[in-house]
């Protein structure tokens, strides 16, 4: 299966608790960190979900 590294750029203060559990969930903890995960249709909907949040990097 593909993988897709995904970073967050903005931060989760001020937003709803499901956006902050779903950043959680991806296992993002902080700002700039970059995590690779499967490109699985759960993964894809958890970062279509906070795409105001996080990039999809190369």
């Amino acid at each position: 299966m593909a993988t897709i590294k995904i970073k967050q750029v903005r931060s989760a203060i001020r937003r709803t608790a499901r956006q902050k559990a779903t950043i959680q969930a991806l296992g993002l903890k902080k700002l700039n960190q970059i995590i690779e995960k499967e490109a699985t249709p759960q993964i894809l909907g958890m970062v279509k979900k906070v795409q105001h949040l996080v990039e999809v990097v190369d």
